[in-house]
């Protein structure tokens, strides 16, 4: 059983950063093809993909929502993934969650939810504007 433990989240001021962190409890990037990813759930709305990396060469998607603003990264020595949130805006008051797939039968596309089988507890992250 994968353990995944979010922080870092926090009130901040619009135009403000952030830096989350993800430590998972197993090496999932060990293995090259794996994804991990973080998402988002705003109050009253559905989770949302905001970014994910690939553990072989740090290949990284990006929602248009947050391109430019969020940079995802991995530290596959510590088993971290980490979330660089810059200029924040009120829109990204939410939940931000970590997601890890299965270590060995990761299938399908990494944006969407049902690629991934672990999920933090979340972070609050809440922009004040």
């Amino acid at each position: 059983q994968v353990q995944l433990v979010e922080s870092g989240g926090g009130l901040v001021q619009a135009g403000g950063s952030l830096r989350l962190s993800c430590a998972a409890s197993e090496r999932i990037l060990r293995r090259a093809s794996n994804f991990m990813g973080w998402f988002r759930q705003p109050p009253g709305k559905e989770r949302e993909v905001v970014a994910a990396i690939r553990g072989s060469d740090s290949n990284t998607y990006y929602s248009d929502s947050v391109k430019g603003r969020f940079t995802i990264a991995r530290d596959k020595a510590k088993n971290t993934v980490t979330l660089q949130i810059d200029s924040l805006k009120a829109e990204d008051t939410a939940v931000y969650y970590c997601a890890a797939p299965p270590f060995f039968s990761a299938v399908g596309n990494p944006t969407f939810a049902g690629y991934y089988s672990y999920w933090g507890q979340g972070t609050q992250v809440t922009v004040s504007s």
